[in-house]
């Protein structure tokens, strides 16, 4: 998938609205009446690539879904809605999907989850890790001890930090630059800073984070500091969770031995 729509529009609308449930004629269909303002079935076939036989199919499916108003007229006249209604509609749909699918996973959840997770968990992708990440954070309630190269300290993983030190949880960062800390200070101004544990551009470590004292998240960067974020593999991690769990009790030795060098007193 091309992240720039505007290099190819015609296929990033086709292929968007593909993923929002649409079969591939009524897709072309919409985009086509889209550049058109409106038409009739035959103006559609002949700038969609759509079978004039098969547009009557496609616009059913796109009228049923109030994107196409029809005219009764001989021959009929197709009329797509704007882009901004459009999107409108699609967002509402896509809230009202999640809203749904939320409800039902939260009504198939145990009671408790399970806060000693034996064994060592694995997420690929940055965007995965920065979500679990900022799970993490949003369940914190005492501490979070937080390392990281400064291209992963992006605003939503400052703003997961900033909302948990309004509750009250303490923030402890490591790993970044006086012009960031003096940033992040702004934004959080409570945190607490402390000198990394290693030279950032001598490894491929990503990040590291200890939550509670319990809950620990340490990732890789798989291609270097540099990856695209599009990259399933431009970031890896391991988690794990629990007092007993051997991948919290190893970093939380190695974050205690660290701070408390960084105490003065």
């Amino acid at each position: 998938m091309n992240d720039d729509p505007t290099e190819d529009p015609r296929a990033a609308a086709i292929e968007q609205l593909e993923r929002f449930g649409l079969s591939a004629y009524a897709a072309r269909t919409f985009v086509a009446l889209s550049s058109l303002g409106s038409g009739t079935a035959r103006d559609v076939s002949q700038v969609s690539e759509v079978p004039r036989t098969r547009v009557y199919d496609a616009i059913d499916e796109l009228h049923d879904r109030g994107l196409v108003d029809v005219l009764q007229s001989s021959p009929k006249q197709f009329w797509a809605i704007s882009a901004e209604t459009a999107s409108r509609s699609f967002e509402h749909e896509l809230q009202h999907r999640t809203d749904v699918l939320r409800t039902a996973l939260n009504e198939l959840e145990p009671a408790e989850r399970r806060a000693e997770q034996r064994g060592v968990w694995t997420v690929d992708g940055r965007k995965a890790v920065t979500e679990r990440a900022l799970e993490f954070f949003s369940g914190a309630e005492e501490e979070i001890v937080y390392m990281t190269v400064e291209g992963l300290l992006t605003d939503d993983v400052i703003d997961g930090l900033s909302e948990a030190a309004k509750r009250g949880v303490s923030i402890k960062l490591g790993g970044v630059s006086t012009d960031v800390q003096e940033r992040i200070q702004s934004d959080i101004p409570g945190a607490e800073m402390f000198e990394s544990l290693w030279v950032w551009s001598d490894t491929s470590a990503g990040r590291l984070t200890m939550i509670d004292g319990r809950k620990t998240l340490i990732s890789a960067l798989v291609n270097g500091e540099d990856a695209a974020p599009s990259d399933a593999r431009s970031e890896t991690a391991i988690w794990g969770e629990g007092d007993k769990n051997s991948l919290v009790v190893v970093l939380r030795e190695i974050f205690t031995w660290r701070l408390d060098a960084e105490d003065p007193k």
